[in-house]
């Protein structure tokens, strides 16, 4: 009998050590202090499981929440960690470091009026604090971003503004809007979201200014040349019923007419956690692909 109750906390002890070793470490909320945005930042961090048991490092990608969400978005409604964890496990991944940043209502760009200069935080304090502190591949090769609606914006803007950067960009549902969307977007809209990004109290074609095209997606894509944008790989992904497919589509087609390789996706669904759960697997394969040596 003590036999086989010793047997049985072996194989409990076993299983319970197989259970850990396949799933990765969250820190929910991490905290740099910006001297650039004048406050702490709040950031949620994934580890992949074999994080503490080796000395590796690790390639990166940053991932971006929506509007409204915050750094934990990702992983309570997401659930990144279970979906990575199970992807990595079954070598449909490499592991690798998750890294969310609250970006508020930032849309992760500079401020007409320089009052948030969240773009700068990214690149000058945030990036390079966590890429020091955790063992990181700090090189392009390694280094990806992806994020849904406003962090899919985010991460066109990144990706297409700092090719040098990253290996991949892999937008979900993205808040890519044409002039006309911004002209005619109801003064509310203008108000409450747009105004602090591009101008305050602007209508109809006043929108349309330099604090505008210097952060629009499709005016980036128009201007920049064919060879800098195909420094990045480019994995795009919208819902057949999403409110942003029209801008979706405009981007590929933009990018098409460029001659610009890139893997555009539109699945049934629309603006909702059940289409990005389904789809951030694919988009993390699609990076991955990018970080493994061909």
């Amino acid at each position: 009998m003590k036999k086989q109750f010793l047997l049985s906390m072996l194989s409990g002890l076993l299983f319970l050590n197989a259970f850990s070793q396949s799933h990765g470490k969250v820190i929910e909320t991490l905290t740099i202090q910006s001297a650039i945005l004048h406050k702490p930042v709040h950031y949620t961090l994934y580890l992949p499981a074999d994080y503490e048991s080796s000395s590796r490092t690790y390639p990166v990608v940053y991932l971006l929440h929506g509007y409204t969400d915050d750094n934990t978005g990702w992983l309570q409604f997401g659930e990144i960690n279970r979906y990575a964890d199970k992807a990595i496990e079954e070598g449909t991944i490499p592991p690798m470091i998750i890294v969310m940043p609250n970006a508020d209502s930032s849309w992760y760009i500079n401020s007409y009026d320089g009052k948030e200069n969240y773009e700068d935080f990214f690149f000058k304090e945030f990036m390079p604090t966590v890429e020091k502190n955790y063992r990181i591949k700090a090189d392009k090769r390694y280094r990806a971003v992806a994020g849904l609606s406003m962090g899919g914006y985010g991460t066109l803007i990144y990706a297409l503004k700092h090719p040098e950067l990253f290996a991949a960009a892999a937008p979900l549902s993205a808040a890519v809007l044409d002039d006309d969307a911004i002209k005619n977007s109801p003064e509310q809209s203008w108000a409450n979201t747009f105004g602090q990004l591009y101008g305050r109290g602007l209508k109809g074609e006043d929108r349309l200014n330099k604090s505008w095209y210097d952060n629009s997606v499709l005016k980036l894509v128009a201007e920049k040349s064919a060879d800098e944008m195909k420094k990045v790989r480019y994995w795009i992904d919208c819902g057949d019923d999403d409110f942003l497919t029209k801008g979706n589509c405009e981007l590929h087609i933009a990018l098409t007419e460029k001659r610009v390789p890139h893997e555009f996706r539109v699945r049934d669904g629309a603006h909702t956690w059940t289409y990005w759960r389904t789809g951030i697997v694919n988009a993390l394969n699609f990076i991955g692909d990018s970080f493994r040596q061909k």
